[in-house]
């Protein structure tokens, strides 16, 4: 898929392995470190060396955005259940944003979560997480009661019908 903004080139790209791992790799520990949360309950580690692990086909996806061949940002979708997917991840580096890389990341998983035939697609965010709030909001993601474990106070848990 590629998005036309500009003079600039816009690729997304579904990885899973190589180089482009390494991009997305590099890319995950730049979200947990712009977090300033101890992600230890999520067992980021663990995650983090498994890549791609859980967000691979048949159950997941792993989605890589960059801009004129340089990695911009990334989303990831893992299962939960036969009937639940879970959007996680999504980041897109300060020096990109503005240029529509979140939104059309955001629409690919949400396409992603489809074609893999999950009737619906969960995701819970952070209160410091505002835009993307507003931006899940725009997609139709309405909220619901907590399904994960997340010990930071104004998390809020959505999902979106697909």
């Amino acid at each position: 898929m590629k998005l036309n903004n500009s003079s600039l080139s816009i690729d997304f790209i579904n990885v899973s392995h190589g180089e482009n791992l390494d991009h997305v790799r590099q890319l995950f520990l730049e979200y947990a470190q712009s977090l300033n949360v101890d992600l230890s309950f999520q067992d980021f580690s663990k995650e983090f060396e498994m890549l791609p692990g859980k967000y691979t086909y048949p159950d997941g996806a792993l989605m890589l955005a960059l801009v004129d061949g340089k990695p911009a940002g990334c989303i990831a979708l893992r299962r939960l259940s036969e009937e639940t997917c879970e959007m996680k991840r999504l980041f897109v580096r300060e020096s990109f944003q503005g240029l529509g890389i979140g939104k059309e990341l955001v629409r690919l998983i949400i396409e992603e979560g489809r074609k893999l035939g999950y009737p619906y697609i969960r995701l819970d965010t952070l209160p410091s997480m505002k835009k993307a709030q507003d931006m899940y909001v725009l997609f139709g993601f309405y909220d619901i009661e907590p399904y994960v474990y997340n010990p930071i106070d104004g998390t809020r848990y959505m999902e979106l019908k697909l």
